[in-house]
């Protein structure tokens, strides 16, 4: 991301990592204190923020983790067993998650899981046991499934991170 205004930023810019998305072409990035202030110039930060909203262009990058595979963390909001959510972490490259499905292994079929936000996906469904995931990705390789085995234990808690196998490109 790269604040447009020559006279408090630099043409550097900075590496971010999105969250969230909106949609349309009203969509804002909001950033930390961190990463706006490196936009600035080196004497600038103060006016950047007294200035506020500025007006950015970017561009998508492959994100790098180095040494983390992907992880899954069992959603603060989580309670077993009517209710979990599961945030996807450290999606290294540059493929995009488009859906989730959890394994339901006394029916033997997968459930989709709602995509609540972000990279957050959720079910009032949980299944018990030990937790399977899958995922739909899109990258270079065109659209595919990615699946994680008892990636999250039957024994899970709210708010505990699980790494997996998964490495994205």
């Amino acid at each position: 991301v790269r604040c447009t205004n020559p006279q408090l930023c630099t043409d550097n810019g900075v590496n971010i990592v999105v969250t969230d998305y909106g949609e349309g072409d009203n969509t804002d990035f909001i950033l930390s204190p961190r990463a706006y202030s490196r936009m600035a110039q080196s004497d600038k930060a103060g006016e950047l923020f007294a200035y506020g909203v500025v007006e950015v262009e970017y561009q998508r990058i492959p994100c790098r983790y180095g040494g983390y595979k992907m992880q899954f963390k069992v959603h603060e909001h989580s309670k077993y067993p009517n209710y979990l959510a599961i945030v996807i972490l450290y999606q290294a490259g540059q493929t995009e998650i488009l859906a989730a499905d959890v394994w339901q292994a006394d029916c033997k079929e997968w459930i989709g899981m709602r995509r609540a936000y972000g990279a957050v996906f959720d079910t009032t469904y949980p299944p018990s046991g030990a937790v399977t995931l899958r995922f739909q990705v899109q990258g270079r390789a065109g659209v595919y499934w990615v699946q994680a085995s008892n990636v999250i234990p039957s024994d899970w808690k709210a708010g505990v991170a699980y790494e997996s196998d998964i490495e994205l490109e």
